[in-house]
């Protein structure tokens, strides 16, 4: 079987939202599977000094349009959170957690962060909120309480996040096919041609 692809997001991006509701249906439809990997985009923003998308002059106020004429374009349900942006840390540290107990109940875990967050407006930085959410999937909130705060987790966080930067992350999601770099949600189609092409 070919090569996984790789999706490097952070929860708090939009555009990783969106791509999250469609990548796993357009890889499956060229018998690929997806690797999951969460970090943290406040990272990459410090190395390339890029600011807050939306706090920039005029891209700003056009990226609030875009994320939702975008999410209307792919169908999937979208409303700007009033806590933004916020803490990730603590559910990309459940993420890897998870994974290693069970990889499907991991990106289970993570479409229902997503959805949380930007389609019904939840604080997903709140741990409360957070393992609610895992519960909700039959996830025991006390084991993932316990297992994200331990040093190996942590350290995980760390090295995916070095690693994603490594690779040249330069924003989120951020896609690796066949050792081919992608960037953004808009690049869905170029993807979907390299996986019929073999390339291009």
């Amino acid at each position: 079987m070919a090569d996984p692809i790789e999706f490097y997001f952070d929860f708090s991006s939009p555009y990783s939202y969106l791509a999250s509701e469609l990548i796993d249906d357009l890889a499956a439809k060229y018998g690929r599977k997806v690797k999951w990997r969460p970090m943290l985009l406040g990272v990459v923003f410090q190395k390339t000094g890029q600011p807050l998308l939306v706090n920039v002059p005029l891209k700003g106020e056009y990226s609030m349009r875009d994320f939702s004429r975008s999410a209307r374009y792919y169908g999937v349900p979208f409303k700007f959170p009033a806590k933004f942006p916020l803490s990730t840390l603590s559910a990309a540290r459940a993420y890897y957690w998870l994974h290693g107990q069970d990889c499907q109940k991991a990106c289970d875990f993570a479409r229902a962060m997503f959805r949380a967050y930007w389609a019904d407006g939840r604080d997903i930085s709140d741990m409360d909120v957070m393992l609610d959410i895992a519960a909700s999937l039959g996830i025991d909130r006390e084991a993932l309480s316990a297992g994200i705060a331990t040093p190996e987790i942590k350290e995980r966080l760390k090295v995916e996040t070095e690693t994603a930067i490594a690779r040249g992350m330069c924003g989120a999601p951020y896609f690796v096919v066949d050792g081919e770099p992608f960037w953004g949600a808009d690049r869905l189609p170029q993807i979907e041609k390299w996986l019929q092409t073999g390339g291009f």
